[in-house]
């Protein structure tokens, strides 16, 4: 009440763009992360700076962009019109201020707020922006948005036209963070497909595309194609979709160049019209799910004055194609429409490919029909007594506030699920927890996931069965020992969700839980320690005699303790589909499938004997004295 009474005129504030910026990034970049993660907030700034050089591409001007990073220094030049010198500090301090504004500038550009560069610029500990316009260039540095070095007047330059743009993420907003190049390539190379004739380089690393979205198909699938990929480009879109015998859909949708990884109106349109040409051309109302079950596709639109949902631009949420032109649904299916059932009209083989496809999944399901009663009347009734699930309060398909924080445990046994479900945040977090190891599923069809109580009740808690679209929790995260029955119940684990939910994995939704393996403490202090080497640091630190304790199992760790490693600063690391050049279906088959000569010499040549490890354990005893 006290709060309430002292609140003044004084506690109302007004913030400048600069200071809003850095105070809440999060509304102008998403999450910050330390960079482990795709999306997290240092490749955002990247990608702000690159879609400026991609739009200026896109109106016909600079055929390469070149972009060096090397620790934390970035810098990205590209060979456009280069902005306008007696604006360059506008365009790089003020906010709501570009050309974007101007759409027969930037017809169908994908920065539209005049955000972008500014947030760059105030989130970096230093920012140099320099202009080539017509012989002449000049340049500005800022550090941490504020001006530090300013070329007033323009000088010669012999430099072509263009920008170049350099800068510094701040590690007082980001933290420590690192630079993973695997993320920046993905990046580039999206912007290589989706502009062809474009030059991408990254520290002398080539990326161009001849073919678009089908390079992209061809590059990407994790499985082989039923048929030839069908690949069309029309006025303000290109298409290429085929179909595997994968469970699940895998979409690739884009804007104006952006990678729209949470789909949005372009998506939907897409995957309406695939099931309504589909159904027109081969004249039968087949279900929905069937017809697109195992599609892999790609589909890019450009679209004029386009409305995100977040400045992040993940998701479109335009309605038409430009203002008062056709909508995006209408636009999307017609063309889809008529170069899809061309298609299939002028190549009979694949069209006969995709409707054995199409009448295979349809079987599939109505067999599993009966078994899913069944399942359902099972998990009915196991509800009432069965406490696998200690649930939340917040889940990921609802308006809740948390959401986005939703996250569900899945445990391996009963001391593990207990300790977690004690310390755990009843509001967000919720706890599975397995019998033991679970069936190895590779192989198998559909049916064992209702045939197998444990694979069912799965599946009933993230409420997945009929796809993601009501995901329960944002964040499902394994949570198994660090040994060697855990790492087999993780692994057992992730194959059931690569086989039969792929998209769960695709979507960036399944982690691993990283819990330490080490407590070392003294009076004063305690410290958690998830590698030998941070052990070593701990023991180092906190001598003479600190006491160590292995961890050797997830239930030995109390819930006083568990509350420090599932709170704010959990440890988590994101389960990822295998490198594109590598199938899903190899992998399962070479680690989870029968046990063939070429495993068998894999184990042989990658064993570790007992004599390894007390050498091991020797040279570690040796290191610890010495650190002590």
């Amino acid at each position: 009440m006290a709060a309430a009474t002292n609140y003044t005129e004084d506690h109302i504030k007004s913030l400048e763009p600069r200071e809003h910026i850095r105070l809440r990034p999060g509304m102008y970049i998403g999450k910050l992360g330390d960079g482990s993660q795709p999306d997290d907030g240092i490749y955002i700034l990247l990608k702000e700076v690159i879609d400026n050089c991609i739009d200026e591409f896109v109106m016909g001007h600079g055929k390469q962009i070149d972009i060096q990073l090397e620790e934390n220094f970035v810098q990205v030049r590209d060979f456009g019109r280069g902005i306008p010198l007696g604006k360059l500090k506008d365009c790089a301090s003020i906010i709501n201020t570009g050309a974007k504004y101007d759409s027969e500038a930037f017809k169908k550009s994908v920065g539209l707020n005049g955000v972008g560069i500014k947030a760059v610029n105030f989130l970096s500990s230093f920012f140099e922006i320099q202009a080539f316009r017509e012989k002449q260039t000049k340049a500005l540095v800022f550090e941490q948005g504020e001006i530090s070095e300013e070329m007033k007047k323009a000088t010669r330059s012999t430099e072509p036209n263009g920008t170049v743009v350099s800068f510094e993420p701040d590690e007082e907003v980001f933290g420590t963070y690192e630079w993973n190049l695997e993320y920046v390539e993905t990046m580039l190379k999206n912007y290589a497909y989706l502009n062809t004739g474009l030059t991408l380089t990254l520290n002398g690393q080539k990326f161009k595309s001849k073919n678009g979205l089908l390079d992209l198909l061809t590059e990407t699938m994790e499985e082989k194609p039923i048929y030839d990929i069908i690949h069309f480009v029309d006025k303000d879109i290109e298409v290429a979709m085929t179909h595997t015998e994968a469970n699940g859909e895998e979409i690739f949708s884009f804007v104006n160049g952006q990678h729209t990884t949470m789909g949005g109106t372009h998506y939907n349109a897409f995957r309406e019209a695939v099931v309504s040409t589909i159904r027109t051309h081969f004249k039968k109302q087949y279900d929905a799910t069937d017809i697109r079950s195992g599609i892999c596709a790609a589909v890019a639109v450009k679209v004029e004055d386009p409305v995100f949902e977040s400045q992040t631009k993940t998701k479109l949420g335009s309605t038409h194609m430009a203002p008062g032109g056709d909508t995006i649904r209408t636009y999307v299916g017609n063309v889809v429409g008529q170069h899809l059932d061309n298609a299939l009209h002028r190549n009979k083989e694949r069209a006969s490919l995709l409707i054995d496809k199409v009448q295979r999944s349809e079987h599939e399901r109505k067999e599993l029909k009966g078994i899913k009663k069944m399942a359902r009347d099972r998990a009915k009734q196991s509800r009432v007594h069965n406490k696998k699930l200690r649930d939340c309060r917040a889940h990921f398909n609802t308006k809740h506030r948390l959401a986005d924080e939703s996250t569900i445990f899945i445990t391996e046994g009963d001391s593990a699920s207990g300790s977690i479900t004690k310390a755990r945040n009843v509001d967000t977090e919720a706890v599975f927890s397995l019998r033991g190891k679970p069936l190895n599923s590779f192989g198998m069809s559909r049916k064992v996931v209702y045939q197998n109580e444990e694979f069912n009740l799965l599946q009933a808690a993230l409420n997945i069965e009929d796809g993601l679209e009501n995901l329960r929790y944002n964040r499902v995260v394994l949570a198994t020992d660090a040994d060697v029955d855990g790492m087999h119940i993780r692994l057992l684990t992730i194959t059931f969700f690569l086989q039969f939910f792929p998209d769960l994995i695709r979507d960036g939704h399944l982690f691993i839980l990283e819990t330490p393996l080490f407590r070392v403490r003294n009076k004063k202090e305690t410290r958690y320690c998830y590698t030998e080497e941070e052990r070593v640091t701990a023991i180092r630190d906190l001598k003479p005699n600190p006491e160590i304790t292995r961890f050797k199992g997830l239930g030995e760790i109390s819930p006083d303790e568990f509350k420090f490693f599932i709170g704010k600063d959990v440890r988590l690391s994101q389960v990822e589909m295998p490198p594109r050049n590598r199938a899903v279906e190899e992998l399962l088959t070479f680690y989870m499938g029968k046990n063939t000569p070429d495993r068998q010499q894999f184990i042989i040549k990658n064993l570790i004997i007992e004599q390894d490890l007390v050498e091991d354990e020797e040279e570690q005893a040796a290191e610890l004295a010495e650190a002590v």
